[in-house]
Parts: structure tokens; sequence; C-alpha cells
């Protein structure tokens, strides 16, 4: 049997040229009719390296009876039907830390791009509406409070870079942190009330599904933006683009979306609302490292040496 990986990404920029050395690899999205390969090598294949927006799920897991590892290509499993795997004691590797200092560095500049206009700025002087007079004034960071919903690594880099302009963190999650002097607050919509900025850093998955919502939205205010690094899974979109029409949240700026990459048409006009397409880790630097623990972690799962970042092993 020809041990073969399936590709659900391509691992871009570091690329697959590592592991083509001792495997044979499907690079899934260059596949005509991707199913057809799967079927073809389906005993084959004894890993899968994922990415988000492209699902293992049960169904795929149990279709595939040599399945040893699943090389997640982000932090987030929510991707992964992990209780498949372990049902079938399939190892799960994800790609943290790598990632914290870009995806943190994303929400802040979504939150000083939505507060401070700068899209809204750009496009203010190249269609010559300077010409005319001064753009409205934004809203100044300093001062006000972020509250963020999953203080994990990504939320603490998101709180660091947040105190550096003066702005006061609390947090949300389903515990409160010992080593922190944040304030916590155990109810979501009681936080948002008294918060400028909303961080959404959270996991995605059914545990959090829609958490934001309505409720949450309009305690979060007129006066309040909303930032979303995390997973679309995580607000309810539809509640969203009614807050936004309606001005009940000053505004939002989004990195994830809840049907990537469809996102809702509505928001494509709204002036108080920056998207990004899923780019919080994309830079060169940070895919690199990324891709790194990838081909790291399937190497030492076939050589029999210790996985580097398990998720479920």
């Amino acid at each position: 049997m020809a041990k073969t990986i399936l590709a659900l990404s391509s691992l871009y920029p570091l690329g697959l040229n590592e592991l083509e050395g001792g495997f044979h690899v499907i690079k899934l999205w260059q596949e005509k009719y991707p199913d057809a390969a799967i079927r073809a090598h389906q005993a084959d294949i004894v890993a899968v390296i994922a990415t988000p927006g492209r699902n293992v799920s049960r169904g795929l897991i149990e279709a595939l009876p040599n399945l040893e590892i699943i090389a997640n290509f982000a932090v987030g499993t929510d991707n992964i039907d992990l209780e498949a795997a372990r049902e079938r004691g399939i190892v799960v590797t994800n790609t943290p830390d790598v990632l914290t200092g870009d995806t943190a560095d994303a929400a802040i500049a979504l939150m000083l791009a939505v507060a401070r206009r700068v899209v809204e700025g750009d496009a203010y002087v190249r269609i010559g509406k300077w010409l005319n007079g001064a753009m409205p004034l934004g809203t100044s960071p300093g001062g006000k409070v972020a509250g963020i919903v999953g203080l994990g690594r990504i939320g603490r880099a998101i709180a660091a870079r947040c105190e550096a302009f003066g702005i006061k963190i609390v947090y949300h999650g389903p515990n409160r942190k010992k080593d922190v002097s944040y304030d916590y607050y155990d109810d979501l919509a009681e936080m948002a009330a008294g918060a400028d900025f909303l961080f959404l850093a959270c996991c995605g998955g059914p545990d959090t599904k829609h958490i934001v919502d309505a409720g949450v939205l309009n305690a979060l205010g007129p006066k309040g933006y909303l930032i979303n690094i995390a997973r679309g899974s995580v607000v309810d979109e539809q509640a969203l683009l009614i807050a936004l029409r309606n001005g009940d949240i000053a505004g939002a700026g989004l990195d994830v979306f809840e049907n990537e990459p469809h996102v809702p048409e509505g928001l494509f006009t709204m002036d108080n609302v920056v998207l990004l397409p899923h780019v919080g880790s994309a830079t060169v630097e940070t895919r690199t490292a990324m891709g790194r623990l990838v081909i790291e972690n399937i190497l030492a799962h076939f050589s029999g040496n210790p996985l580097k970042t398990p998720v479920v092993a």
C-alpha cells in the first residue's frame, strides 16, 4: 500500500514538496473530480491535511479505513469531527502559537480601520469627495473599553495590544482566568453593555454558535463596534445585518463569516463595516510557520516521534 496524504490545503507558501518525497500526495483542489479521487485512493490514505472551510466530516473519516492523522493548517478545529477521530484513534494536530501575533494584529487593524474610518477615508479621497469638504469624524480608541470573548492565546495578544492604546480590558469566557487582573464577566450581554469594542477571539463550534445574537448586539449599543477574527459561526449574521442597518451598533470589522467565502451582500454597501477574506494569519512568515508545523507533525507521527502540537493524540 502506497502511503497517501489527502491534502485539502496547499500549505502556501511553504508547499508540499517535503512530503512528496516520501508519500503520494493528492492535491484535492487540483482534482477535476474530487470525490472520485478520494474513492480511488481511500484505502491508501493515511493522513489528511485539513484547513478551515474544508470540513473533515465523520463521513470522510469513516470512508478512509487506514487514516492515522489529521493535521490541521489552523488553530481552531471546528472543521474536524473530533469525536469521530477519537472513536477511531486518529490523532489530530493543529498550529497554535505561530499565528497568535499576526491574528491579533489583524484584530487591531480592523478596530482602527472601522473606528477611524480608514477604508471609508481611502474611498473619500479616491472618488474626489474631499474636494467638497471634510469627511465625518472617526472614533478614538483611547480611553475606551474592549470586551474580549475568549481570553486564550490570541485574546491575550489582543488585550496586550489594546492596552498600548490606553484601552481598558474586560473579558468573557467559560471560566475566570486566575493569572490576569482584568475584570471577568460570566454574562456576555452584560459585558457587551459596558464595552466600546467587542472582540471575538473564541473557538468556533456548537458551543459558541451564535453566542453573539440580537440581545448581545443591542447591549453593545449604538456606540459599540464588533470585531470578529474568531469564526463566522460565533455571530448570528442576520441579527448583525439588522443591527448595522438600524444603527443598533456603530460598526463592525469582520475577517470571518458563517458561509465562507459567501458574504451577505447587505454588508457590501455599508460604510461602517470593514470586510477581510479570512486573512488573520495571512502573512508569508506566519503561513510558512504554520505549514512547517503541519509537515513536522506528519513526519513525527510516521517516524514514531512525539507530535509537535497534538489536539487529539
